[in-house]
């Protein structure tokens, strides 16, 4: 009987891993367009519960979902105060490139392929600078992300410049200044 529900349902949904699939996550979803950020975002929602943030009261968390495809497949760079952490649900894999505040660079691959280092939860500590990237191959990469405490525009930084540019070149082989600049996209700021 399982087994008939289990083959009904998946009747009804595309390929895993499919352009189709990830247009129907978008429709289903819900999922808009990111302006300057890029990629699709869906609101989930916030906590009731609420604590003091620098004199402001916050949600203890916020959360979304995101989404890269292959028409949209970078996160541009940004700089959020809250935590920030992101779980795969289904595609990817996705290579993050995370700035730290104390000048330390790092790539961790969201993905499933545990043997090769992939890792289905990456956490991004408050203050960092990151941009994601899906990787050459993947049709699609779905994403929920839970950020603590709740994510406010004020609160993040969307773009970067030559300073940020010439500050990370070269900590690590990934880090040209070509790629940096990559990741700043159309976000240049003065």
């Amino acid at each position: 009987m399982l087994a008939v529900v289990v083959m009904a349902c998946s009747a009804h949904a595309q390929q895993v891993g499919s352009d189709a699939r990830a247009q129907e996550l978008i429709r289903e979803l819900k999922l808009q367009v990111l302006p300057k950020e890029s990629g699709y975002l869906g609101i989930i929602g916030v906590t009731p519960q609420t604590a003091d943030v620098n004199g402001r009261r916050l949600s203890v968390q916020s959360q979304n979902y995101y989404m890269l495809t292959r028409e949209l497949p970078i996160n541009y760079l940004h700089k959020l105060e809250p935590a920030d952490t992101h779980i795969l649900i289904e595609g990817g894999p996705v290579d993050y490139f995370i700035f730290h505040p104390d000048g330390q660079v790092e790539k961790v691959t969201l993905g499933m392929d545990l043997a090769r280092g992939e890792r289905p939860v990456v956490a991004v500590p408050p203050g960092c600078w990151k941009a994601l990237v899906l990787r050459p191959g993947a049709s699609y990469a779905l994403m929920a992300n839970a950020l603590s405490p709740e994510f406010t525009l004020d609160r993040v930084r969307i773009g970067e410049n030559e300073v940020w540019v010439k500050r990370f070149a070269g900590k690590a082989d990934w880090a040209t200044p070509q790629k940096l600049r990559e990741f700043i996209g159309p976000n240049w700021l003065p």
